[in-house]
């Protein structure tokens, strides 16, 4: 089956991040401006207090924004993201997390992510802000 263009520039993309494989993360769905991915929290990634680390889930979010933003076929780099704590994370949790474009120009696109656990509890919200470079995605589809 031949594969999209977001899905083939996703593909190459995930096979040279060695920080997202080592998330263990699962891509679920890629569309031009959306994403949706799915991880499970392991015990090296809690912190002092025995949750999950917040770069954890800003890190599952962070490549949400840059399958989303990327999908189109011109490489985007983040700008400025934030993110808010819901509820915590724990080992063994399974995280679900979804990108979704607020706006997109020539220049930038803005992401809203939402990231859920098994329980489908809302534990976290990230917003991110991407600059579209002109250079173009080469891929094979």
């Amino acid at each position: 089956m031949q594969k999209t263009k977001a899905e083939a520039i996703v593909a190459k993309m995930l096979a040279e991040d060695k920080f997202s494989l080592w998330l263990g993360i699962e891509l679920l769905s890629i569309t031009e401006g959306h994403c949706k991915l799915r991880m499970t929290i392991r015990d090296e990634m809690v912190n002092g207090f025995s949750i999950s680390h917040g770069g954890i889930a800003f890190s599952l979010a962070d490549s949400a924004l840059a399958f989303a933003s990327n999908a189109y076929g011109r490489l985007s780099v983040a700008l400025e993201c934030s993110i808010s704590f819901a509820v915590a994370v724990q080992v063994g949790d399974e995280l679900t997390c979804e990108a979704k474009e607020l706006s997109i120009t020539h220049k930038t696109a803005t992401y809203h992510i939402e990231i859920s656990n098994q329980k489908n509890e809302k534990v976290a919200f990230f917003k991110g802000t991407v600059y579209r470079t002109s250079k173009v995605w080469e891929v094979d589809q």
